[in-house]
């Protein structure tokens, strides 16, 4: 295969061109590589951030589908066993047309928008981001708080989220945040309502907006601010990638704040990619007879983050950018490769060869993982040798 997946220039410039017009002809292949591993590699994928870094894009493009990896070495031969299924030129000019077909515009590390708090991700970095919007309202990302917290959230979260966020945006600030319900939506309506910017991370491709009833806040926020994903269009949201989103949360913007989060709350996960980036970390107290602040009580207690009250407090965190949190028990979860089988599992009994591919794993990890998950009950092979989810 060659650096341009077989097709014709005129075919590739028409992809290229309908979601960014600014490419010169000798990096067609180039930015159409990078679009295309957004849907072949998983979020975080380190394996492929090095081997693009060593290759590039169009390179890397061209020896996985000449299906032999280089250098025989086994990380790598595993890499390929799980890219594989997802290579397919045709897929990825699809995903180029629909995003086109949406107004999806495709921002790529080095851009002036890029959000450069990324580039500390290393080789977990986004290998390119999807955005909905105004590009420019990504650049604000550089000067941003993230306000994260529960989505069950009380009346109590919810009204200092907004006043939280309202406040950042008259003080310059754009708000960043995942769209969900609770914390992060009221900070995004209240950002909007007062004229500020507001960026939204979704877990999933931008052709499908979740949560679904949030797809009315979504398109307020493309149409003054931005929507950014790093999956391309036709990829569904899992919990894995929730987790994987948070990084992004935590990352590009200059400090991150936990205003409300129950003792298991994905916030806490959040917290924890920003304490390992070296981020400002702060966290809202609530009432100790609170279970939804005890993911905050605890972030304050055992983690020396700094308690804030208001929008003041958190643009300090800014000013006063060398605090630094302990990592013990905050570092981000290794790669659970158990929950992303079974979010590949779903509700429906699947084949071995599909779960792999949804999983974005290899089919012998896949297996492996299945048979562990058969031992505990979790999950269960059928007599026509499908998998399902056990108990």
């Amino acid at each position: 295969m060659s650096a341009t997946p077989g097709f014709g220039e005129a075919v590739l410039r028409a992809a290229v061109d309908g979601v960014r017009a600014d490419v010169e002809d000798d990096r067609l292949a180039e930015v159409f590589a990078l679009g295309a591993w957004t849907g072949i590699a998983e979020p975080g994928d380190g394996v492929a951030g090095a081997f693009l870094a060593a290759f590039g894009a169009a390179d890397a493009l061209a020896v996985l589908g000449g299906g032999v990896p280089p250098g025989g070495r086994r990380e790598l031969l595993e890499a390929f066993d799980r890219w594989r299924p997802r290579f397919d030129p045709d897929v990825s000019l699809r995903v180029f047309r629909n995003a086109a077909h949406l107004g999806i515009r495709l921002l790529l590390p080095g851009d002036d928008v890029w959000p450069e708090g990324l580039d500390d991700l290393r080789v977990h970095a986004p290998l390119a981001l999807w955005c909905l919007g105004d590009p420019d309202a990504v650049r604000s990302l550089r000067r941003s708080i993230a306000l994260v917290g529960a989505r069950a959230a009380t009346g109590y979260g919810e009204r200092v989220a907004a006043d939280a966020a309202a406040g950042l945006a008259d003080r310059g600030f754009s708000v960043l945040s995942g769209a969900a319900y609770g914390i992060d939506g009221a900070a995004h309506r209240a950002a909007l309502a007062s004229g500020g910017t507001t960026v939204a991370v979704l877990a999933g491709g931008l052709d499908r907006f979740y949560p679904s009833g949030h797809e009315q806040l979504l398109r307020r926020i493309a149409a003054e601010g931005a929507v950014l994903a790093e999956l391309p269009c036709g990829f569904a949201p899992t919990k894995w990638r929730f987790l994987q989103r948070n990084r992004l949360i935590a990352a590009a913007s200059r400090a991150t704040v936990v205003l409300e989060a129950g003792a298991r709350s994905g916030s806490l996960n959040t917290a924890g990619h920003a304490a390992a980036l070296g981020r400002p970390l702060g966290a809202v107290p609530g009432s100790v007879y609170s279970a939804t602040s005890a993911g905050c009580h605890r972030l304050l207690r055992e983690y020396d983050a700094v308690c804030v009250r208001d929008a003041a407090d958190m643009a300090e965190l800014v000013a006063d950018a060398t605090t630094e949190v302990p990592l013990d028990g905050l570092e981000p979860p290794a790669d659970p490769a158990e929950r992303r089988v079974l979010d590949a599992l779903g509700a429906r009994t699947r084949r071995l060869d599909d779960v792999a591919r949804r999983a974005g794993l290899s089919t012998g990890e896949t297996a492996s993982v299945l048979a562990l998950l058969a031992l505990g009950g979790g999950a269960v092979q059928t007599p026509d040798g499908g998998w399902r989810r056990g108990r």
